[in-house]
């Protein structure tokens, strides 16, 4: 099915759930940029970090098919986590040419200080809406998340 075949409201809907939740996402991370020291984190990096922290030693291979990227481009980012000292590699004691990706410390408390960062500024975002749009936004959150469920059952 394409966009064109999609009854209108569901198109103007998908549209705007795209735009909304991009322009959301480039905010955030633009005024964090601002609040936490140290070097940027682009966003693939990022979630290369929060990927490894939920799987630790999960390997690059497997790594590039969560993240639906190329081997190459995650061997790209985990070469500069390296260098920037926020991943290790270790060699897995099962395959000595595998390689498995471990956050060191430093990067374990520059993922805490994003997430508190993220959270106090959406939270301080959030206190100054109406409470009926604090509400509503609410409301969204279980639909979002079935969103999320069906286009990760279409991958």
């Amino acid at each position: 099915m394409t966009s064109t075949d999609l009854p209108a409201t569901s198109a103007r809907t998908a549209k705007e759930v795209v735009a909304v939740t991009a322009a959301l996402r480039r905010v955030y991370r633009r005024r964090l940029r601002d609040m936490i020291p140290g070097p940027r984190l682009r966003g693939a990096q990022l979630e290369l970090l929060q990927h490894v922290e939920a799987e630790p030693g999960i390997g690059v291979a497997a790594a590039a098919r969560a993240l639906h990227l190329a081997g190459n481009s995650v061997s790209t980012l985990v070469n500069q986590l390296v260098e920037e000292g926020l991943l290790r590699r270790e060699i897995d004691p099962a395959d000595r040419r595998a390689a498995r990706l471990l956050l060191t410390e430093r990067a374990q408390a520059r993922l805490t200080e994003w997430r508190g960062a993220r959270g106090r500024l959406i939270a301080s975002a959030l206190e100054r809406m109406p409470s009926v749009d604090q509400e509503a936004l609410a409301a969204a959150l279980p639909a979002f998340r079935r969103l999320i469920q069906e286009l990760e059952e279409t991958l």
